[in-house]
């Protein structure tokens, strides 16, 4: 009999242990890769132009990779305890989280509440995109529906650097609460500053490599990455009235299907789905979580192949009658 709810929670807790050697030297390679394509970006190891690319955009992929480690630090999943290093680690995945437009405070309230609001038609929205039905769709104001396409437009996704993290992340939760999202007005005039100081002492071309390429790729990767992990064909929402945590998680988070090295680039975020049954396993257990674990083994698949993307991109609303996603054309040209 297939185990869901407490039972399916039960089964994952032994992989929820932390390893706490593994969790530094994952955490070492993360960083150290990071340094070592920074370097590169530089030309300090070759001047070749091509490289520097390269090696800028891998910066940026290791950027993703940090940030993963600092989600799971947030989760409790990693640095977990009251020891020295655990402390230590988690004051560093503080600052990254600062660095990269992620303040801790922010992300917090709005990751705790997505992963307690998964696929519930009306309320899922925080942390995450947000979903309307045909119906509601069609009962919005022109400005709600501009609103809604803008958010979930895919440029909005490549351009997520300003959009989803600079204003997203950092400007409205400040504007919103100063006192409680006070770190987000500080990694927004550290980030600021840390610009003004790169660009006014190095040529651009250099400061492109070495902050902006980096940091675009991140953004987009990442702000796509959150969009596919619960939009993408397949996907089952419920009503607030009907919603079960266990099922949202194996229904509503999509498994990114891919190689190895992506997923040890990504942090293994691709297995979205084991971690949304039980977030305090850390990323590099999900895998085996899933190897072990029956019901974890038929997930809702997707990947970044170019017509995976498109097909998760094509999604616009929930068709409660279908019971599947539907883009915009299903509303017929009036709307």
């Amino acid at each position: 009999m297939e185990r869901s709810g407490k039972q399916l929670i039960d089964a994952t807790r032994p992989f929820a242990v932390e390893e706490v050697a593994k969790t530094w030297t994952q955490t070492a390679l993360t960083f150290g890769g990071l340094g070592l394509c920074l370097v590169a970006a530089s030309g300090a190891l070759a001047p070749w132009m091509p490289l520097r690319i390269f090696a800028s955009v891998m910066a940026g992929i290791f950027i993703v990779r940090g940030f993963i480690v600092y989600h799971d630090a947030m989760h409790g999943a990693v640095f977990r305890g009251r020891s020295l290093q655990a402390r230590a680690g988690r004051v560093l995945m503080r600052v990254y989280g600062v660095l990269v437009l992620t303040p801790p405070n922010t992300w917090r309230q709005t990751h705790n509440y997505h992963h307690a609001h998964t696929a519930k038609i009306v309320g899922s929205h925080v942390g995450s995109y947000p979903v309307m039905t045909v119906q509601m769709y069609r009962n919005a104001t022109p400005v709600q529906r501009f609103m809604y396409r803008a958010v979930r437009n895919p440029i909005t996704m490549l351009f997520g650097y300003a959009t989803i993290f600079i204003y997203g992340m950092c400007v409205h939760p400040f504007l919103r609460n100063p006192r409680k999202n006070w770190d987000s007005a500080l990694a927004l005039v550290l980030h600021i500053a840390f610009a003004a100081l790169m660009i006014r002492a190095l040529p651009f071309v250099d400061y492109a490599l070495l902050s902006l390429v980096p940091l675009m790729v991140a953004f987009a990767l990442g702000s796509y990455l959150f969009y596919a992990q619960h939009n993408f064909p397949g996907i089952v929402l419920q009503p607030r009235d009907q919603w079960e945590y266990t099922r949202a998680a194996l229904h509503s988070s999509s498994y990114l299907h891919h190689g190895k090295l992506v997923s040890w680039l990504t942090g293994n975020i691709g297995y979205h789905h084991v971690h949304h049954v039980n977030a305090a396993i850390p990323f590099y257990r999900l895998p085996a979580a899933m190897a072990t674990i029956p019901e974890l083994q038929h997930p809702h698949e997707t990947s970044l192949w170019p017509r995976d993307v498109m097909a998760c991109l094509r999604l616009a609303l929930w068709d409660p009658d279908a019971q599947r996603m539907v883009g915009y054309e299903s509303l017929g040209p009036r709307t």
